[in-house]
């Protein structure tokens, strides 16, 4: 398997529970131990403030040159603004995040429940952002509409791709859709967002989409968000052994 295609396997954010830090190596922070055993994280915490373009700049540092980071997009841009009149947000975000470097991987945008498929909205945004940069995008919606036919034509006219979630609210939100440009799985926790545990059964199935799922060119990505009771970490570890041998 070529490097390209190497799954990235990680957590939303890097802490590491007690039960599992045995199984790092050495750093100088979190963050480096947790790379060394990873080659992805999601960062949540720029949903819900702003990081300085240095603090960006110190994490860059703190991984190998191979290790990839994906951002999620503020929730002044997509919660409280709605996607419309968010220039100057954006300009601000993406300047700041540059400071990754190489190790930008791509960015996050989830969508609040609430906010329906509205074309001329979504299309408008989604011009302004890629008038602003070309990284990978990948769209967690949320709205039953953005289920359909009509989403997935806007969404893959802009390049955008949409997340594979579970538990999955709506029939198709379990696999990738939008533009076949990132295969992205976001898994919360299942039956309980963001505590359950996943067996292995779960994970081998997890295993199986990201085999047959990987498009050329780009790795596929795998995020566990499952970290109120710490089990983020010991399933991407398992899901590394199960992949590898997919």
């Amino acid at each position: 398997m070529g490097a390209a295609h190497v799954p990235r396997i990680g957590c939303a954010g890097w802490s590491i529970p007690g039960r599992d830090a045995e199984r790092f190596g050495a750093g100088e922070s979190q963050l480096a131990r947790y790379a060394s055993r990873f080659n992805a994280v999601e960062i949540n915490s720029s949903f819900y403030r702003p990081h300085r373009r240095s603090t960006y700049e110190r994490w860059a540092a703190s991984v190998p040159a191979s290790f990839r980071f994906s951002v999620k997009l503020p929730r002044t841009v997509s919660h409280e603004a709605g996607l419309v009149g968010v220039g100057t947000l954006l300009d601000r975000f993406l300047d700041d995040v540059q400071g990754l470097g190489d190790t930008l991987g791509g960015l996050l945008l989830q969508l609040p429940p609430a906010l329906a498929l509205d074309a001329r909205r979504a299309g408008g945004f989604f011009r302004a952002l890629r008038r602003r940069s070309a990284v990978a995008v990948v769209c967690e919606p949320r709205h039953a509409s953005w289920f359909t036919a009509q989403a997935d034509v806007l969404l893959q006219r802009h390049g955008i791709a949409r997340a594979a979630v579970d538990p999955a609210r709506f029939p198709g939100a379990r696999q990738p859709g939008g533009a076949p440009t990132w295969a992205y799985w976001r898994w919360h926790g299942s039956p309980r967002m963001y505590y359950s545990d996943y067996d292995d059964a779960a994970l081998a199935d997890l295993a199986g989409q990201v085999a047959a799922g990987r498009i050329a060119g780009q790795a596929p990505w795998v995020i566990f968000d499952n970290t109120a009771h710490g089990f983020a970490i010991g399933n991407a570890l398992r899901l590394q052994g199960l992949v590898a041998h997919a």
